[in-house]
């Protein structure tokens, strides 16, 4: 029985099939839906998990070659909660791109990952390197 790191079946299954330069998206719980791609719904409640909580869980097996994030990640939220990010995302490197421009790139993901993570524009797609 698993007892430390991510214990949902679904999460793990999907992050399994993950392969070398695919994609996988952790989403706020606003995200739109996308029915061509398979969606794990793991949000408990506004906050609880974020999308943070989850990258921090995946990068302890998960080697992430990038990451994208929508480039209004920055006028929409605090400096603190920018800190945050930018902790957690370490040395990994970061695109930024328009909105937009990040929605574009969701059909092509494995899965989408889905928390209640309340930060605006907080969502993100990593590539397995």
């Amino acid at each position: 029985m698993l007892q430390t790191g991510i214990l949902n079946p679904h999460v793990l299954d999907l992050v399994a099939r993950v392969r070398h330069t695919n994609t996988l998206v952790i989403a706020d719980w606003a995200f739109p839906y996308w029915p061509e791609i398979e969606t794990v719904d793991i949000s408990l409640t506004k906050g609880i998990p974020t999308v943070l909580d989850v990258l921090n869980l995946l990068k302890q097996n998960f080697k992430i070659g990038r990451i994208w994030q929508a480039e209004e990640f920055y006028s929409t939220n605090t400096p603190e909660n920018i800190a945050k990010f930018a902790e957690s995302f370490g040395t990994i490197p970061v695109t930024r791109e328009a909105h937009i421009d990040f929605k574009k790139r969701v059909p092509h993901a494995i899965g989408l990952i889905r928390t209640g993570c309340p930060t605006p524009y907080g969502n993100i797609i990593l590539e397995s390197e």
